[in-house]
């Protein structure tokens, strides 16, 4: 297996790059390395790149290097930060996964990224699905992106580094308490452990037992979806309508088959409905469609500026007027909009 491994000069993807360049002839793996400059952190980002290039030579490892823009890509996407980046920075790995430069993209995330990232879904406000934090396997199409470090401390790579006499480079915004995983690490977690000195596996075990869980949800709505949504609207002498209009469309469900169904699995069904019409729905939206499951709730809801929610007698409708990349054109219609 080709596998590119994401270094920034840190000590966890240092310590992986060594860690996969020492293993390699025994679990047969070809190692590169992969460097990405986000375009921010000015010449200390720019010591960064030089000193993976330095690595990557003195190891005599292919490197793939590539340069983005994340505050731009921050500003016009009305992204965090933080954000833009991840989203460029996986936007490359998987243009080196589709251009055949790797088999896998392997990252150094680790079980304090773990905590880390599931106390942040947690303080924002998560679905069980975000409880499940970050995924040891991603697949792509083609390639695979792992996460070999996700059971691994932060401390005992830090420790092997030294011990090997491996430098690594310190990145000062994982310091800046004006990011919200900065404090999280460097303020919540260090409370939390005062509660639970394992706190950080905790958090680890909880993103296993949520992936676990979304796992066999997923299975079970693929199984269910097809019996309880209908789309498009029902028509006069049976069938249904199904909008051939480009910024159209709806799903209905039918009352009775709804109310039959356990809580937890009703939110779930309404949810893939809405997000049939490419509309996920938060908490409080996804509560006003239970409400109105009720035959004494309401009859019609306004979820969001696209999506309203309609009950008849006999069936709960989502109806979108106009679905992304169209905006209204004041006649009923819909026209399509630039990129």
């Amino acid at each position: 297996m080709r596998v590119a491994v994401a270094v920034s000069g840190g000590a966890d993807s240092v310590g992986l790059l060594r860690a996969l360049v020492l293993t390699a002839p025994q679990i047969g793996l070809v190692v590169s390395a992969a460097h990405l400059h986000h375009g921010i952190r000015g010449a200390e980002a720019d010591e960064d790149e030089r000193f993976v290039v330095d690595l990557a030579a003195k190891l005599s490892l292919p490197l793939q290097r590539h340069s983005v823009d994340a505050p731009t890509a921050a500003k016009t996407g009305r992204k965090t930060l933080e954000e833009a980046g991840r989203n460029l920075r996986y936007a490359w790995f998987r243009e080196l996964l589709a251009q055949g430069k790797a088999d896998a993209v392997v990252t150094a995330h680790t079980l304090d990224d773990q905590a880390e990232t599931v106390l942040h879904r947690l303080v924002r406000g998560a679905w069980t699905e975000g409880l499940g934090g970050i995924y040891p396997v991603v697949a792509c199409s083609p390639g695979t992106i792992l996460r070999p470090f996700l059971q691994t401390r932060r401390a005992e790579i830090v420790t092997w580094l030294r011990e090997i006499g491996q430098p690594w480079r310190e990145d000062a915004s994982n310091q800046d308490p004006a990011f919200t995983r900065s404090r999280i690490r460097h303020e919540l977690l260090p409370r939390l452990a005062s509660f639970n000195a394992r706190i950080a596996e905790q958090m680890a075990r909880l993103a296993t037992i949520a992936r676990d869980e979304e796992s066999w949800w997923d299975a079970e709505l693929a199984r269910l979806l097809p019996q309880l949504i209908l789309p498009g609207k029902p028509v006069r002498g049976g069938g249904r309508a199904v909008s051939t209009h480009p910024g159209q469309g709806g799903v209905g469900l039918e009352l009775a088959r709804l109310r039959a169904l356990a809580p937890a699995l009703r939110r779930r069904v309404l949810r893939a409905a809405s997000s049939q019409l490419e509309c996920p729905l938060n908490f409080e939206q996804t509560e006003h469609l239970m409400a109105m499951c009720d035959p004494d709730g309401p009859r019609r809801q306004q979820l969001t500026a696209e999506v309203r929610a309609e009950r008849s007698a006999r069936e709960l409708r989502l109806v979108r007027t106009e679905l992304p990349g169209y905006a209204a054109t004041g006649k009923g219609g819909a026209v399509p909009q630039s990129p």
